[in-house]
């Protein structure tokens, strides 16, 4: 007999991504730090594996090389999304779904938004600094290779940025979707790769992976600012959250309310 759960329809999908949301909203300030903390750390192993493979394959083809990172960019997603801890990217698109219904207050999204956002900047900064003097020390990959990786961030004008990051989140959001919809964990680690692989291959940025990116790359000494990065933080942040917000939690809420009326 078929399992139904394989496949829920649109609203039992909503609905669970709702509940879910709305546990989160409830979670202490202290829990939800933690766990955001958690998070910045865990993604950072996105970076990490990127880092050895770009110094490894420096002489490979580019579209080995490409392929190879982009995979390596899902590591870190895999483990936040699995370890079911906070990133704010995933947040900006499903939490805001409780307020939509009515259920909670936009001032305890915007609690767990700025709780989650700081705390994953945190774990970001603090493994930046990390592996930007482990890596180099151990030989995995050079300074250079950090360099090179945190260009690509902080190269594109403002709208190129900007619009990129919205490809980002509104990725992220339908990974959240997606995840809820997948009844098996060998399902789950197939669309956090398909997914998270697709934004490291086509380059969009990501507030917090890029952020790790992007520090490892001025702790390691290399070409960029912090001005530079401010501005990748603040307009990747942005899109990011226009991204989640749009593209998945109001489109999805709108079309699943409007067919119920």
């Amino acid at each position: 007999m078929e399992d139904k759960q394989a496949k829920k329809t649109a609203p039992e999908i909503l609905a669970l991504q709702r509940e879910e949301a709305s546990a989160e909203l409830e979670r202490p300030v202290l829990a939800l730090a933690l766990s955001g903390l958690s998070a910045g750390l865990d993604v950072g192993f996105s970076v990490l594996v990127m880092a050895v493979l770009a110094h490894l394959l420096a002489d490979s083809s580019e579209p080995v090389r490409e392929v190879a990172l982009a995979l390596g960019y899902s590591i870190g997603f895999l483990f936040v999304i699995l370890g079911r801890s906070e990133l704010f990217t995933e947040h900006t698109a499903m939490d805001i779904l409780p307020v939509l219904s009515g259920q909670q207050k936009l001032a305890t999204l915007a609690r767990l938004w700025v709780t989650v956002f700081c705390a994953n900047l945190v774990g970001a900064t603090a493994f930046a600094w990390a592996v930007a003097r482990i890596g180099p020390a151990l030989g995995i990959f050079t300074p250079a290779v950090l360099g090179e990786m945190a260009k690509r961030m902080v190269e594109p004008g403002t709208a190129v940025l900007f619009s990129s990051a919205i490809f980002a989140g509104w990725m992220m959001g339908m990974l959240g979707w997606l995840i809820a919809a997948c009844k098996e964990t060998t399902s789950q680690i197939v669309m956090i790769f398909l997914v998270t692989g697709s934004i490291g291959l086509c380059h969009f940025h990501h507030c917090i992976a890029g952020s790790v990116d992007v520090l490892a790359a001025i702790f390691a000494g290399q070409d960029i600012s912090w001005a530079q990065y401010l501005h990748f933080l603040l307009f990747s942040a942005l899109g990011n959250t226009v991204g989640g917000v749009v593209f998945v939690a109001l489109i999805k809420h709108g079309h699943i309310a409007y067919a119920k009326n």
